[in-house]
């Protein structure tokens, strides 16, 4: 057991987690569950409330028929610790006893990564075109949706500016446990893997034509 308010990596927690609706993504972990109807949905998410009430820790939820989601983080401490584990894992009990099963999709996070020589000159047109915002990410300044289904847009700095290649690509932030697959995955489709140097934080891969995507995990 860590100490409270240590953060976790899905390294610490993915045997944890293994056979479960819940993955460690971005800083949360992710969970949905299928059941037979709303009101089944509701009921579910009724006992969650009371035991997360009881534990005074509690998760972003998402609700829709026959499904409720789940998104657990530790705000005060920035990412996922033995709270988020504890009551991923007394929702994952509530869930078998009511009979819900995992619903069939993998959480990811969508990036829009765009190549600059100077990004202060070409950042306010993309936060207007948009319609996003402004946030300071580990010393650099990125733009993200400010009602939160939108991706990422983030600017890559070139001493020279790129003329052989596409200047814009996406990046999908994937659990670890599933990044590796969902490469093998693009190349039986025909994607072209360019680089694995930096793998498993990130691979490098082409469409037929040579436009790029980037799959990549996170370290929280």
């Amino acid at each position: 057991m860590t100490a409270p308010g240590t953060l976790l990596t899905p390294i610490d927690t993915e045997s944890v987690l293994s056979g479960g609706a819940f993955a460690h993504l971005d800083g949360a972990l992710h969970g949905s569950f299928t059941t037979r109807d709303f009101a089944s949905a509701v009921r579910l998410l009724v006992l969650v409330a009371e035991a997360a009430d009881a534990m005074n820790h509690h998760p972003d939820v998402r609700l829709g028929y026959g499904r409720v989601g789940f998104r657990l983080s530790s705000h005060d401490a920035g990412g996922v610790t033995e709270r988020d584990l504890r009551l991923a894992l007394r929702i994952q009990e509530l869930a078998d006893a009511q009979g819900a099963d995992r619903a069939p999709v993998t959480p990811a996070r969508y990036d829009v990564a765009i190549d600059c020589t100077d990004a202060d000159a070409i950042r306010p047109f993309w936060r207007v075109g948009l319609g996003y915002v402004e946030v300071d990410s580990e010393g650099a300044i990125e733009l993200v949706d400010p009602v939160g289904p939108g991706p990422r847009v983030w600017f890559q700095s070139m001493d020279i500016a790129r003329t052989e290649r596409n200047r814009i690509h996406l990046d999908v932030y994937l659990p670890t446990i599933d990044a590796e697959s969902r490469v093998q995955d693009i190349i039986a489709v025909g994607g072209d893997l360019l680089t694995d140097e930096h793998a498993p934080d990130w691979w490098v891969l082409a469409d037929p034509e040579g436009n790029e995507l980037c799959v990549c995990t996170t370290v929280y």
